[in-house]
């Protein structure tokens, strides 16, 4: 079962994946179509490099991520989807540390979208969890709003992730099923070190653009 599903009893978060907020979408947050390519990439890719320090986030050998079509060729763009990969990672990263408070989750999201992770977190790691696996992010599509502002949705492919015991390491491999894809919706805006934080992040499993 993948490990945001594994919280249906225990956590309201459940709706919106890896945290985040659950209001309804308000003028500006619309997420526009861009183009996309079919490459595997991280979502460091092709992102111009700010001044501030960003902060270390290896994960364990047993989980990857993998961001497919995560360039545009526009570097505006590209950094904002850099980035917005880079939320997502935090919250993995959090996840497999047992830290709700990690910097890492702080440096690439504010507002609801980092209340909304921590809460996430934090009952992961109540229950004893992490995770063992493999995500996919797919079919990015983005809307720069203005020069400090702008929207993402994407895909997640979270089938060949299970749920695993912090204690024993023993790895939960349920069947996956449609809840298995997860629709993200995100807005994100560009703080003065130049980062791209996830301000709000929505999120609907089962979606039928992102099911395949």
């Amino acid at each position: 079962m993948p490990i945001a599903v594994a919280f249906a009893a225990t956590s309201a978060l459940l709706l919106t994946g890896c945290g985040g907020d659950d209001g309804g979408s308000k003028a500006g947050d619309e997420i526009a179509g861009a183009d996309t390519d079919k490459s595997t990439a991280s979502p460091s890719s092709g992102a111009p490099e700010v001044s501030a320090e960003r902060p270390d986030m290896t994960l364990p050998e047993d989980v990857e991520e993998r961001f497919e079509g995560w360039k545009t060729g526009d570097a505006t763009k590209d950094a904002v989807l850099a980035d917005a990969g880079r939320a997502q990672t935090a919250v993995t990263y959090a996840v497999t540390k047992g830290d709700p408070k990690s910097p890492a989750l702080s440096f690439y999201q504010s507002g609801t979208a980092l209340a909304g992770s921590q809460d996430w977190v934090k009952g992961i790691v109540e229950a004893g969890l992490t995770y063992s696996g493999s995500v996919r992010y797919f079919a990015p599509e983005i809307s720069v709003f203005d020069k400090e502002s702008a929207g993402v949705s994407y895909c997640a492919d979270e089938s060949k992730a299970y749920n695993k015991d912090r204690k024993t390491n023993k790895v939960d491999k349920t069947p996956a099923t449609d809840d298995s894809f997860v629709l993200y919706s995100t807005r994100l805006e560009k703080n003065d070190e130049g980062v791209w934080q996830t301000t709000k992040l929505e999120s609907e499993r089962g979606n039928k653009k992102c099911v395949q």
